[in-house]
């Protein structure tokens, strides 16, 4: 019963965390939904609390009464194997239920899940609870990007008001780069342990690298503004064709949440509204097509999440994770990089140079756990790190998140590599 209890005590921190992520918000915040990527966060509160409902609940126990079986429409997102659901860009258009209606939602179903677990139940379904609790981690990044783009692209600006420890910002230090090695040989990738993990960090496998070096720290913001005073997004020789095309097609001149004001860039952050930026922090909200431009203006590359996983497990130390810019710190921008740190954990997720394809020996499981990460394995590219809006104990070195090429709203930068001649 230890595991059983520790993860009821997993459950109500978790499930708190979500709810707390929200309360800055107003009640006009919950509804919104301007891009099809962004999820308002009422329906974020209803959807990972509707996973609960049908995968333990209802799943587990005889002659089960949904709470509202309207929900399983409205709130499923992409299961095809759980059933019928509204379409993405439609979750703007619920103005019913109401945010207070959701709530009472959560709470009526965190009740019955808790009684649920009061008595023992096997470890497959504890297996599935503690995915559930990982999926709402998941969610809480997105649910911080969503609310970061949903009150950074209100004309007012608005600062998100969670408590943090203004004391962080001072923390940050700029030194100058330098490059790290792995020299060329055999390593072994890939998530190997009993702890919970996502099925697309499954199995070990070795896999051979060349020499590579990299920077020991993230690109800057200074960094990237070099990039752009050189015209970096006119010069097609920087960009692949699909950058190219994609950046013609959406008139991209900057990172997202940039704002060119006479001739002096400021920044929207979450902490702090629009500010003057802060040339020594990360660079983030780049699309991979972005990263790569800019690494070619370089005369470098990105890093492969193979020499990512290598690079992380060989030079991360204990300070690396003491120090690491996580969602708990409730900054939700990264710092500049640390002495002795080389910032490969926290603050941005970085792009790598690797499609999102499974692992030797990758089997999807059937039904719905099937379709969590296997069906996206397709157009998608791996990014890792983790970012100032990860969970810390939510993240491992193994962890692949994975989005499209063309996606600028979570919290993404750039570590140049190149071969070692």
């Amino acid at each position: 019963m230890e595991r059983q209890e520790n993860l009821l005590n997993k459950y109500k921190e978790v499930r708190d965390r979500t709810v707390e992520i929200c309360n800055p918000l107003k009640i006009e915040d919950y509804v919104v939904q301007p891009i099809e990527d962004v999820s308002p966060p009422k329906w974020h509160l209803g959807h990972t609390t509707w996973f609960f409902e049908v995968l333990i609940l209802e799943s587990n126990i005889d002659k089960y009464r949904f709470y509202n079986k309207k929900y399983n429409y409205i709130f499923n997102s992409y299961y095809e194997s759980l059933g019928e659901r509204i379409i993405r860009v439609d979750r703007g258009n619920l103005t019913r239920p109401t945010v207070e209606e959701v709530l009472h939602y959560r709470e009526i179903i965190d009740e019955n899940v808790e009684i649920f677990l009061a008595e023992k139940v096997d470890d497959k379904i504890l297996d599935l609870i503690e995915l559930g609790l990982n999926h709402e981690q998941q969610h809480q990044e997105l649910l911080i990007t969503d609310i970061k783009y949903i009150l950074g692209h209100n004309l007012l600006f608005p600062t998100y008001k969670l408590k943090y420890d203004k004391s962080l910002d001072k923390l940050a230090k700029l030194v100058e780069p330098d490059f790290l090695k792995v020299n060329e040989g055999i390593f072994e990738v890939g998530y190997d342990g009993d702890d919970f993990h996502f099925d697309n960090e499954e199995k070990k496998h070795k896999v051979y690298l060349n020499g590579v070096k990299f920077s020991d720290m993230l690109v800057t913001n200074s960094d990237y503004i070099g990039f752009i005073k050189d015209k970096g997004y006119e010069r097609f020789e920087f960009w692949s064709a699909d950058g190219w095309g994609w950046l013609n097609a959406n008139g991209v001149k900057s990172p997202l949440y940039w704002h060119l004001i006479d001739d002096k860039f400021y920044e929207y952050t979450l902490t702090n509204g629009l500010q003057k930026m802060n040339p020594d922090i990360p660079v983030t909200h780049v699309s991979f097509y972005e990263a790569e431009a800019f690494a070619r203006w370089k005369q470098m590359r990105l890093l492969t999440e193979f020499e990512w996983e290598v690079a992380v497990n060989k030079y991360a130390t204990d300070l690396d994770y003491n120090l690491a810019n996580f969602q708990g710190n409730n900054l939700f921008h990264p710092l500049a990089r640390k002495e002795s740190s080389y910032q490969l954990i926290g603050d941005v997720w970085e792009w790598t140079n690797s499609a999102y394809l499974p692992y030797p020996g990758y089997k999807q499981a059937k039904g719905a756990l099937g379709e969590y990460n296997g069906k996206f394995m397709i157009n998608q590219m791996v990014l890792r790190g983790g970012s100032c809006a990860t969970s810390s104990n939510h993240f491992r070195t193994s962890y692949r998140n994975f989005f499209q090429p063309d996606k600028r709203w979570q919290f993404t930068g750039i570590r140049l590599a190149s071969d070692i001649e």
